[in-house]
């Protein structure tokens, strides 16, 4: 399934110049990466006829170029023509290049626990004492985001749902010019709730970014304590924790496109609220007899979307926990001796394949700057 919202994944972008929207590095693969995926961990599993084909994939990739660009641009266009070709030939690459990595790494990983074997339980001591460390970490940061959502969903409701009871006054007072009256009201409740939405945003946005400094923090202990078990193989080292950053980073940047996600469905699903008051409200030879129920129910709707929201969102911050320790287990286990695996190949290939989409683009940028 294909990402949504296509957030921005490492901080590689690649913007087209003269255009209104944008085309990323990490778009085009998405688009790659989730075609691959369709075959499985194993190219060879693949059944005939679910395969993608070059064209499926072009026509994804040009429908890409085609949604996201308000103004076609003489470089948009000429940028399309090479980065389709470009990218269909990575993926065509992709089965062969992920056998080669899968056999890379599994040498390097044999060389690496050669060296570490003698001290092999100071190599698990070193590794389970960072994981002990990350989850006392990141345990607060957890309940941290269940309490910023359920602080701000209060915040949201002690917002909003005093306009109804103003409205309900209004309709009790039985004034003469009720439209009038009432009218100003779905405009505030179109403000309020865009208001309040985007405090709610930027009170999560920084979470993510807490997130990653412990994740980096992590990262660091580990380089800093097993380097001295991997002397000589100090090269295999980096690239078992260049590959553990990248899926840890993964994770983080998809918790923050929910995250954000979270918040515009919420948005989605509270703004109809407003039109719909303002439909009742030009109804003017029913307003009294129309307003009364909707009103005695507004309170309950905003209550109810709030608190879909808060249930969607408040556990994200124990399974992002889960996620990282769950990864800097995988490396544990894949430092064991005799361990009979070539560690998480597949999250080097993708690694590959968005940085090489994101050095063409930097080149194709360069040259038309």
């Amino acid at each position: 399934m294909f990402l949504k919202g296509a957030a921005v994944f490492l901080g590689l972008l690649a913007i087209i110049p003269g255009a209104q929207a944008e085309v990323s590095a990490d778009q085009v693969a998405d688009v790659v990466w989730s075609y691959f995926s369709q075959l499985g961990n194993n190219a060879k599993e693949a059944v005939a006829g679910q395969i993608p084909t070059s064209t499926e994939i072009s026509q994804k990739l040009n429908s890409l170029f085609q949604d996201n660009l308000d103004t076609v641009s003489a470089y948009a266009l000429e940028l399309q023509k090479q980065v389709v070709p470009f990218a269909e030939q990575l993926h065509g690459r992709m089965a062969e290049d992920s056998q080669k990595l899968k056999e890379q790494l599994r040498e390097e990983l044999d060389q690496l626990r050669a060296r570490i074997t003698p001290r092999a339980e100071e190599v698990r001591q070193q590794m389970t004492g960072a994981i002990q460390n990350l989850q006392a970490q990141l345990g607060p940061y957890a309940e941290e985001l269940r309490s910023q959502v359920n602080r701000n969903a209060a915040e949201l409701r002690q917002g909003l749902e005093p306009l109804a009871e103003e409205m309900r006054a209004k309709l009790q007072e039985n004034v003469g010019d009720l439209h009038g009256a009432l009218s100003p009201y779905a405009d505030r409740l179109q403000q309020r709730i865009e208001a309040q939405v985007g405090t709610l945003k930027a009170a999560l946005d920084p979470y993510a970014n807490k997130l990653k400094a412990e994740a980096d923090r992590t990262l660091e202990e580990l380089r800093a304590g097993l380097a001295p078990f991997a002397q000589d193989a100090q090269g295999q080292l980096n690239r078992q924790l260049e590959g553990l950053s990248f899926q840890m980073q993964k994770g983080i940047e998809e918790l923050r496109a929910k995250l954000s996600e979270g918040t515009l469905d919420l948005e989605a699903k509270l703004s109809p609220l407003a039109h719909e008051l303002r439909e009742k409200l030009q109804r003017a030879s029913e307003l009294r007899e129309s307003l009364a129920p909707y009103l005695d129910g507004l309170g309950g709707q905003i209550e109810g979307r709030i608190e879909e929201f808060r249930q969607a969102v408040g556990p994200h911050g124990e399974s992002i926990n889960r996620l990282l320790v769950q990864k800097v287990e995988e490396m544990r286990s894949s430092l064991e001796p005799y361990a009979d695996q070539a560690g998480d190949h597949l999250g080097f290939l993708e690694k590959n394949l968005r940085d090489k989409l994101a050095s063409f683009f930097e080149a194709l940028k360069q040259k038309e700057n």
